[in-house]
């Protein structure tokens, strides 16, 4: 049965900050590299991992270039794991546009937000759909006994996430909890998917070896 590891990038500035990043080309920080590597780590002391696949945004790009080089592994590049795509309001104070922009806001707007797209930007439906292509091509092209790792975004983490364990959209965004670099461990049997870990984190407190 193929196992697919599901992880968070590192901490970004604009994390720290609280502002939307969408497609924004933002890097790690040091604390980021440092929570990538202890990601790197628990996963080779872990897991035999075959593939290594990653968001082709900067932050993921970096995440997974320390995966990588850790199980031996040349991570691949997919567009369909980014982040929502926040169109004007990337950058944006997180609190700010939700507060501002009650058709976005789950909370407000209830189930009409599932729809509602930023200007330029994307749906949560637009993300849950292109998330789960992502997600049947790396069942497509892996063999029973495989172990592939997913760098990818909080969005696509909620959303992936929730609909494995059955969750509809709007569940799957106000239940998610996904921490930066933390790990989800899913087995596939017959295509049907078991999420047998969810956010863990344990390993970014323990020293890197």
């Amino acid at each position: 049965m193929p196992t697919v590891l599901l992880a968070r990038h590192g901490e970004t500035t604009w994390n720290r900050d609280g502002r939307l990043q969408g497609w924004a080309p933002t890097p790690l920080t040091d604390r980021g590299h440092e929570q990538a590597r202890a990601l790197a780590a628990a996963v080779e002391s872990e897991y035999d991992v075959d593939r290594v696949v990653a968001s082709d945004l900067r932050r993921a790009r970096q995440t997974a270039a320390h995966l990588g080089e850790r199980v031996g592994a040349d991570p691949v590049h997919r567009s369909a794991w980014r982040e929502r795509d926040f169109g004007r309001y990337q950058g944006f104070p997180h609190e700010a546009v939700f507060e501002n922009h009650d058709r976005l806001s789950i909370p407000r707007a209830g189930r009409d937000a599932v729809d509602a797209r930023p200007e330029s930007g994307e749906s949560l439906r637009d993300v849950r759909e292109r998330v789960l292509s992502g997600w049947d091509q790396i069942l497509e092209a892996s063999g029973p006994d495989d172990t592939v790792a997913v760098v990818c975004h909080t969005g696509p983490l909620y959303l992936l996430v929730g609909a494995l364990g059955g969750r509809d959209i709007v569940d799957s965004i106000t239940d998610g909890e996904q921490h930066n670099c933390a790990l989800n461990e899913v087995q596939v049997d017959d295509g049907a998917p078991t999420l047998v870990s969810e956010n863990r984190t344990e390993f970014l407190d323990a020293p890197t070896p």
